[in-house]
């Protein structure tokens, strides 16, 4: 990228004469969807600034969706936002699938833990029973865009577990359980700051909000099976409640 020099003292900061400049290069084309950017020593270096002006550009940038920033990995040109439909049928690869993206998923943990009271309310069982917890990522493009927290009802889902040690698919986990369809029954959604592990598995700012999704899903008869938090990085997702 190369720009005009920076206008010194003509009322204007400087970082927002740098976030212009290159906000005018990502819309021209000069970096594709998904490129890195320079790093900040490289950016400094060309306008003259020092990194805190280069850094409040970027911060601007990001703000405003043009840029992603992940940690310890640079700033990148942002992608189209996928737009994640919460329907009472909504399956992950059927949904990125229709948008022409690749799904994968990624297991990150399996174990029992004890239910505690807003668990154990949701999967209708007693205080301190086990359940099944999954943490699972999904990737759309290779890209981290959701980090999932299932909580599956014991007895019923334990063979769940072994399933997904082969298989990151949780459909395909419940349906061994015997449980070939389901659906979402309630969802929760709101936003806050993620958790240090949040914003390095779903590799952005730790600055920057992502949406937090409780869902309940039930089986045809509408018995609770799966209890989710979901954790979208808001700069990749856009979440679309559909009744």
């Amino acid at each position: 990228m190369t720009g005009a020099p920076l206008a010194r003292g003509q009322g204007v900061a400087l970082w927002r004469q740098i976030a212009a400049t290159m906000e005018g290069e990502i819309a021209r084309g000069s970096k594709a969807a998904g490129e890195r950017l320079p790093t900040e020593a490289a950016l400094t270096t060309r306008f003259g600034v020092n990194r805190h002006t280069v850094r409040r550009a970027l911060e601007d940038l990001e703000a405003r969706g043009l840029i992603r920033v992940e940690q310890g990995r640079g700033a990148f040109v942002a992608e189209d936002v996928v737009d994640y439909r919460l329907g009472p049928r909504t399956r992950f690869s059927e949904l990125l699938r229709r948008q022409n993206r690749e799904p994968a998923g990624r297991i990150l943990r399996i174990g029992e833990i004890p239910a505690e009271t807003q668990l154990a309310e949701a999967l209708g069982i007693r205080r301190g029973r086990l359940v099944l917890r999954i943490d699972r990522l999904g990737l759309a493009d290779g890209r981290p865009v959701v980090l999932g927290a299932h909580h599956l009802a014991l007895p019923r889902c334990a063979a769940a577990a072994e399933v997904l040690e082969t298989n990151a698919s949780i459909t395909a986990a419940l349906e061994v359980c015997g449980i070939p369809d389901y659906r979402r029954q309630s969802s929760r959604i709101t936003a806050r700051l993620p958790t240090p592990e949040e914003a390095d598995l779903l590799q952005q700012s730790r600055s920057r909000p992502v949406l937090v999704a409780e869902s309940l899903n039930v089986d045809p008869a509408g018995q609770p099976v799966d209890w989710t938090i979901a954790v979208y990085a808001a700069g990749r997702v856009q979440l679309v409640v559909e009744p």
